[in-house]
């Protein structure tokens, strides 16, 4: 067992760890500005709602594609991006990020919307009434009060980054020690026959699913 455990390439948890970080950092931040722009009713409140959310109803596959033809050497913004600025973003752990953070980010922005939305507009009107700029009022007390949602939106968006497979391998590949994420390699190992190492992983990945469950739990709790 101990030689088993070893003789394992860790390289695709540390992968997955550190692109479900940064993914959900960006995805954070970019949730919580688009919730309060919709909750602000700003104009094409509907569309841009929708929008947003696009990436959590498409097959991962689909998102992939799009992504892949927005960003290969193919099409106008890959070639600019490479030729003017030197960025590559196909089969690079730049890509990995941006695929994990387009899936991830409406989970992000429904919880911190919803959250949002949760907020009574008693106590908003009411600092309002004491001088308070929207700004103060949005950062001092609707993002205090929307707290556990926003903990809750963070912890799911970082599960589903991490536990990314068909839009990060189509734009990003599954280049070992690179862009090899967890589930990329289950599903590699599982070709090859080699359930042993898949267990493994599979096992890596339930525990962290569970773990991420208790925490959007205790988040919830205190929510009540």
């Amino acid at each position: 067992m101990i030689d088993f455990l070893t003789g394992l390439d860790y390289s695709p948890l540390l992968i997955s760890i550190k692109t479900g970080i940064v993914a959900t950092i960006i995805s954070f931040f970019l949730g919580i500005y688009a919730a309060r722009y919709v909750v602000k009713k700003g104009r094409f409140k509907v569309v841009v709602d929708g929008l947003l959310t696009l990436p959590l109803v498409l097959p991962p596959t689909v998102a992939g594609f799009i992504l892949l033809r927005i960003f290969s050497l193919r099409g106008s913004l890959g070639i600019f991006l490479y030729e003017e600025l030197g960025i590559k973003v196909v089969q690079t752990w730049l890509g990995l990020v941006l695929a994990a953070t387009i899936i991830a980010f409406p989970l992000m922005y429904k919880s911190a919307l919803s959250a949002f939305l949760l907020v009574d507009e008693n106590v908003i009107n009411a600092a309002k009434t004491l001088g308070m700029s929207n700004r103060e009022i949005f950062w001092r007390i609707r993002i205090p009060l929307a707290k556990p949602g926003l903990i809750s939106g963070t912890v799911l968006a970082f599960a589903r980054a991490m536990g990314e497979y068909g839009a990060t391998s189509m734009l990003a590949g599954n280049i070992p020690g690179k862009t090899s994420t967890i589930s990329q390699k289950i599903a590699m190992v599982i070709q090859d026959g080699d359930y042993k190492v898949a267990g493994f992983w599979v096992l890596v990945v339930v525990i962290i699913s569970f773990v991420i469950i208790l925490t959007i739990n205790v988040a919830q709790g205190r929510r009540k």
